[in-house]
């Protein structure tokens, strides 16, 4: 029996790793999870994240690019749940009883929308990139706020709070973004129509599809029946179509998640704890989702944009800090919890991703 010579090995083994990569980084990503937390306290979702930027392909990991379609999908459907979840958590009544969380909200985002367009256009970055940097600067990450708060089992006025807030500044970054589109759609090749349908209408049937989700998916489960066996599977799969359908017509799936889960609280549906975050398949698609989000990063692109990236972060940090502070005691808090409030709005990470995904689509180059 011929034997194979020692050249084909690499031949033969490198089918198999790229077989295998993305369960075995999964399961690596998980260990340093578990181990991170045990040890160092830390958040499960930051060893999932290095792990995923050290595995990936441009640091000479055994990660492929990230953008292969079947993976890809999975992240988007783990952070539409998640955006789901933020939607159900969220009451519209608190506004009206306490008007100032929403000024709180409208005033440190436009104040960081400012403050890190004017830092962009110091480092010299062009208008339309240094606008659409500032929209998505407005955001803080649902994904990280609602992944450590369900890990760490936060309750309180600051939590409740920064899931607000954090629910508030995605809507708010996502119509900036929108507009931002349509601004360059107009200023460039294309007519009035193109940059309406890029922004308005956009936005517009977004909302409008997860409100029908919202409102048809619960009717369907009181309907069948059995809402604690089915409420998991019914509203995973929800969130599954509702993500692919606005990302085939070019929608936005995050707005559409958010206001899913929104009018799915307001229709008077109770869901458990471990039902709103979709149980151990939550946890599992949050893993995929931060180690898919982080392997995307090129150490060389990190590196050349850190002195931008330190003055963006002291510029959301001093205006969310601020504005929080700033309103605490109208909003019915002390200035101690309003500044741990704007820390807690700090993180901006698979929200950032997301929608810098949406610019190379379009194609912008931030």
């Amino acid at each position: 029996m011929r034997r194979a010579s020692p050249s084909m090995m690499p031949n033969i083994a490198e089918p198999v790793l790229r077989d295998i990569a993305w369960p075995l980084a999964l399961a690596i990503a998980w260990i340093a999870g578990e181990l991170g937390h045990r040890w160092l306290r830390l958040p499960r979702i930051c060893s999932y994240g290095i792990v995923g930027f050290a595995l990936a392909a441009s640091q000479g990991g055994l990660l492929a690019a990230p953008a292969a379609k079947p993976i890809a999908l999975l992240a988007d459907v783990a952070f539409g749940l998640i955006l789901f979840e933020l939607g159900y958590r969220i009451n519209l009544g608190w506004l009206r009883t306490n008007p100032w969380l929403g000024v709180t909200s409208l005033v440190e985002a436009g104040a960081t929308f400012v403050a890190v367009f004017l830092v962009s256009r110091w480092f010299g970055m062009s208008l339309v990139p240094s606008l659409l940097l500032s929209a998505i600067a407005m955001s803080t990450s649902p994904a990280a706020v609602v992944r450590v708060a369900n890990e760490l089992r936060c309750s309180g006025q600051v939590t409740e709070r920064t899931l607000h807030l954090s629910a508030f500044n995605s809507v708010l970054a996502v119509v900036f973004f929108k507009f931002v589109v349509g601004y360059w759609v107009l200023a460039g090749s294309g007519g009035a129509f193109q940059a309406i349908w890029s922004s308005i209408v956009v936005l517009v049937v977004s909302a409008g599809l997860g409100a029908l989700f919202g409102v048809a998916v619960p009717g369907l489960l009181r309907m069948l029946g059995g809402l604690e066996r089915n409420a998991t599977v019914v509203f995973a799969l929800a969130v599954l179509l509702l993500t692919a359908v606005t990302y085939a017509f070019r929608f936005s799936p995050l707005l559409a998640a958010l206001a899913f889960g929104l009018v799915a609280r307001h229709r008077r549906l109770v869901l458990s704890q471990a039902q709103r975050n979709f149980g151990a398949l939550g946890d599992l698609l949050t893993l995929l989702l931060f180690v898919f989000v982080t392997a995307t990063l090129d150490w060389r692109q990190v590196v050349a944009g850190f002195p931008m990236a330190m003055a963006v972060i002291g510029a959301r940090m001093a205006t969310k800090v601020a504005g929080t502070v700033l309103f605490a005691r109208s909003s019915g808090i002390s200035w101690r919890k309003g500044l741990y409030t704007g820390m807690a709005l700090m993180p901006l990470s698979v929200f950032a991703i997301l929608l810098l995904e949406q610019t190379r689509h379009l194609g912008l180059a931030l």
